[in-house]
């Protein structure tokens, strides 16, 4: 989904504050397709209160803006469940009370059992996540979702890499024409709505004076035209 201009600044506040909390990095790191990204954003270096705290409340003020309507919030183990959790507080103190719910990896034979944990799964449900790599979480959500008679109604992600995905072939691994996020879109007719995008990334960027960031723009630009969609 697109930022509007007011949803802008949202996005520039939220890169801004993964650098200062060094979630976002600029030098050299191997991606799992196989890529060296000039950056690398991640999500489990959020970990603290006060952290966790702002980055919920980035995600339910992009969820606000957005207008998408949804009825609970669904995280995937294992960084989903963490992230579902925060969120729906966050949701709350705006007056937006949520349920959540969350799935194991293993099922539980005593207890209550199962892979759900949480509020019933049902009606419209958002899956919630930090970044859409491979698209394989938001799969296996949606066929857990859709397993108990709801539906999935969209994702929400922190970072938007727009990149090329890659695809398995009988020659290895090959570069698809969309990226991740758009093929989530277009095969699950799903909305992907984001934080941030490397789009808004690239604008943080280009405003900088320090010289870390100065070095690190020219190398994300070329990452970009290389793997950028």
């Amino acid at each position: 989904m697109n930022n509007s201009p007011a949803q802008d600044t949202l996005a520039q506040d939220f890169v801004a504050f993964a650098v200062e909390s060094k979630v976002l990095r600029f030098g050299e790191f191997k991606t799992k397709a196989g890529r060296l990204s000039p950056y690398f954003f991640n999500a489990g270096l959020f970990d603290d209160g006060a952290k966790l705290g702002r980055l919920a409340e980035f995600y339910a003020r992009r969820l606000v803006a957005s207008g998408l309507q949804f009825d609970m919030l669904f995280g995937p183990a294992y960084k989903g469940i963490t992230l579902a959790a925060a969120v729906s507080i966050e949701l709350a103190r705006l007056g937006q009370n949520k349920p959540f719910a969350y799935n194991r990896k293993e099922a539980k034979d005593h207890g209550e059992g199962g892979t759900l944990v949480g509020a019933p799964v049902q009606g419209r449900v958002l899956i919630i996540d930090d970044v859409i790599s491979a698209g394989t979480s938001v799969r296996e959500s949606i066929e857990m979702i859709k397993a108990v008679g709801a539906t999935p109604c969209g994702v929400t992600i922190a970072l938007d890499r727009q990149e090329k995905a890659t695809v398995a072939s009988a020659n290895g691994p090959q570069e698809a024409a969309e990226s991740a996020v758009q093929q989530v879109e277009q095969h699950y007719g799903l909305p992907v709505v984001a934080i941030a995008t490397l789009a808004d990334l690239m604008g943080f960027l280009d405003g900088q004076s320090d010289p870390a960031l100065v070095v690190a723009r020219p190398a994300v630009l070329a990452y970009r035209q290389r793997y950028g969609v």
